[in-house]
């Protein structure tokens, strides 16, 4: 049987919801191969001082080349990458292993509100990692804090945000705009030279956990099975949407997105 392959490397967070186990999830239901390197684990609560653990560098070279050297990757994804030192080394990573897609979500800030990227990890970011990547995904608090501009509030702002961003290097810009208000859920995706925008309804919930990470996932899962980048992103758009449609509550704060709800629900 042959099936295609794909590496997450991003935080694990512990409650489910998001990185690791979203991404997973994701490519689950997208029946591709997925495997992991967890850059960080995610772990706050209220009963022990430090939530945040990331991992040595040995130990995050050591999951991708394993991931490399036994399976073989059609295309790979980032998440949170926390600090300069992990984004510079998995710069070099990609670079070296030559994988044809790679889908960078810049992950910052939490549903939580954790801070997922240490501020001066930024200017590697945009120097060592978007250069690298086939598509970018930030949302609109991502897209200002990468360009140090203000949060656009139309989707003109976000097609000036997303001319900006493509100057970084990426071949294709995907900016996020959930969080518009007044706005059907708009992104904007632009390739240096045309600039759409894929609409889909807003749902009207805070159980939105894990939203970015599944939506970067499935992308990179549709490109490693030979989608083009628009499609992919249209087909990622249809699944988030039902995720966050049908979304989890566990009745203490935000809950999750439901990865399997385009497969149970519609």
């Amino acid at each position: 049987m042959s099936i295609s392959k794909v590496l997450t490397i991003a935080g694990s967070a512990s409650q489910g919801s998001a990185g690791i186990q979203a991404d997973l999830k994701t490519f689950q239901e997208f029946d591709v191969y997925g495997m992991s390197a967890i850059t960080a684990i995610v772990a706050n609560n209220s009963k022990t001082g430090q939530g945040i653990f990331t991992q040595p560098i040995e130990s995050i070279e050591a999951q991708v080349y394993a991931s490399l050297e036994h399976v073989g990757v059609d295309a790979l994804k980032t998440g949170m990458l926390f600090n300069k030192d992990i984004i510079e080394r998995i710069a070099s990573l990609i670079q070296d292993s030559k994988v044809p897609h790679v889908v960078v979500d810049p992950v910052m800030i939490g549903k939580m509100g954790s801070q997922l990227l240490r501020d001066e990890a930024i200017e590697s970011l945009k120097r060592d990692l978007m250069p690298l990547a086939t598509v970018i995904t930030p949302n609109l608090h991502e897209a200002a804090r990468i360009l140090d501009c203000p949060v656009p509030e139309t989707p003109e702002d976000m097609k000036t945000v997303a001319r900006d961003l493509y100057h970084l290097g990426p071949s294709y810009i995907l900016v996020k705009g959930g969080g518009l208000d007044d706005y059907p859920a708009v992104d904007i995706l632009y390739d240096g030279n045309s600039m759409v925008e894929l609409e889909s309804e807003r749902v009207a919930t805070i159980h939105t956990s894990g939203a970015g990470c599944t939506y970067s996932a499935a992308i990179v899962a549709e490109l490693a099975k030979g989608s083009s980048v628009e499609e992919a992103i249209r087909r990622a758009k249809s699944f988030v949407t039902s995720a966050i449609r049908y979304a989890i509550s566990f009745d203490r704060g935000i809950g999750s997105t439901y990865h399997a709800a385009h497969r149970t629900q519609e």
